[in-house]
């Protein structure tokens, strides 16, 4: 139970952390994190813009508010929290995979990255819209499914800045980590949400 506990507290904290990340892009030097990585004609590019602070806005939201969705406790205390926070996530989720998918192409290290956070993004549209459907039809079942699949793919902002540094240090070169890390940051997390969280349910 106390590692069940401590699980969950890391799992919040990670989410909340890298949640509230963003927020250094707005108050930081212009050249922050990967913004090092772009040219400056599309640092000044109207559309990239919007899609980029769409993307990490509205990406660290869906990270802040996602997590509270898998209490059980919430669910059964405060029932209104859970639907208008699940509301939100989706809403957020949403927008900023949209994003996702439409900046992909100018990922840093060329079409594998590029392929691999548009998939991410599809992904990531498609699960969430599909647990809004399902709870629109009242089938409970299916959008717990669904949401598991949702915030494991909205879960990469997290596991990215945690394989990245390792794929530096083993490479000691930011572009191939950067390849290796657009599909190591989700394609694992499916792998994890689908053996050992989906497979269990479907079988009660």
């Amino acid at each position: 139970m106390i590692f069940k506990q401590i699980r969950r507290i890391v799992f919040a904290l990670l989410a909340t952390a890298i949640g509230i990340y963003p927020g250094l892009y707005f108050i930081v030097d212009r050249k922050f994190g990967l913004l090092n990585t772009k040219t400056e004609a599309l640092l000044f590019s109207l559309p990239w813009n919007i899609g980029f602070y769409t993307h990490i806005v509205f990406g660290g939201l869906a990270l802040l508010v996602g997590w509270t969705q898998f209490s059980a406790t919430l669910r059964a205390r405060w029932l209104p929290f859970h639907r208008w926070t699940g509301r939100v996530y989706v809403i957020a989720a949403l927008l900023s995979a949209t994003a996702a998918v439409c900046i992909a192409c100018y990922a840093t290290g060329g079409w594998v990255p590029a392929l691999g956070f548009g998939c991410l993004g599809i992904v990531w549209w498609y699960t969430t819209f599909q647990a809004y459907r399902f709870i629109r039809q009242k089938d409970t079942a299916r959008h717990q499914v669904m949401m598991i699949y949702s915030y494991a793919a909205c879960f990469a902002a997290v596991t990215l800045r945690l394989w990245l540094p390792l794929l530096i240090g083993i490479f000691h070169d930011f572009i191939p980590a950067y390849r290796i890390v657009a599909w190591l940051c989700w394609v694992p997390n499916l792998a994890v949400a689908h053996f050992f969280v989906v497979k269990p349910l479907q079988r009660l």
